[in-house]
């Protein structure tokens, strides 16, 4: 006999809307009916204290408001509750965690790799890695490997690393101008402020010459 994998609570109005809410949202944070506590401190949208009362007081507000009661810090005594729309606060939520994990990663040190012959299409790939890297957050070298007789024509390479830089220019700042270390030009980039972030390319990157 099937059944459905995501069991829902019933339907319940808010100030005339209909909301739907599952049970493995509910599980992460109490609103409205699923609040258990006796007593609950109140805030608005705005965080203004609307002081300490039952529940169904606060529940019977936030439907004069069509929007919701959440439980914002269930630890607290008495559990503290605000009046807002459960959406918009989800949203918030993810946003502040997605923020949280990208600053706890913090920037990283990426390397994509060149060859002075590198073909159109992994040129490409690799020039969209670059700004992706960059969208993130994180710095990259740029590094056009080369090798035998390719060390005699060094002007193609810088060509090619030119041209690179003339398409990300507005992605990244160039901390480190052009220069050869060994076999190899190398390019410092950083993100550029107010830059967004790169859409990834469909294709799977290959940084190795």
């Amino acid at each position: 006999m099937g059944c459905d994998p995501v069991r829902r609570v019933p339907f319940f109005f808010l100030g005339g809307s209909i909301a739907e809410r599952n049970f493995r949202q509910a599980d992460r944070i109490r609103i409205n009916e699923r609040i258990r506590a006796r007593e609950v401190r109140v805030i608005d949208e705005d965080g203004g204290q609307l002081g300490v009362m039952q529940p169904f007081e606060a529940m019977r507000m936030a439907r004069e408001k069509g929007l919701d009661l959440v439980e914002i810090s269930p630890t607290a005594d008495p559990p503290v509750c605000k009046i807002t729309d459960y959406g918009k606060f989800q949203y918030q939520q993810n946003k502040k965690a997605h923020e949280q994990r990208k600053s706890s990663r913090g920037s990283q040190l990426k390397e994509v790799k060149f060859r002075p012959a590198t073909a159109e299409h992994d040129f490409q790939v690799r020039k969209n890695q670059i700004i992706r890297f960059l969208g993130e957050g994180h710095k990259v070298r740029a590094m056009i490997f080369h090798r035998g007789r390719e060390m005699a024509h060094q002007e193609v390479g810088r060509a090619k690393m030119t041209r690179l830089l003339g398409e990300i220019g507005e992605h990244c700042q160039i901390e480190t101008m052009p220069r050869m270390e060994g076999n190899v030009l190398v390019a410092l980039l950083a993100p550029k402020k107010g830059a967004g972030v790169a859409p990834r390319s469909t294709t799977a990157a290959q940084t190795n010459a």
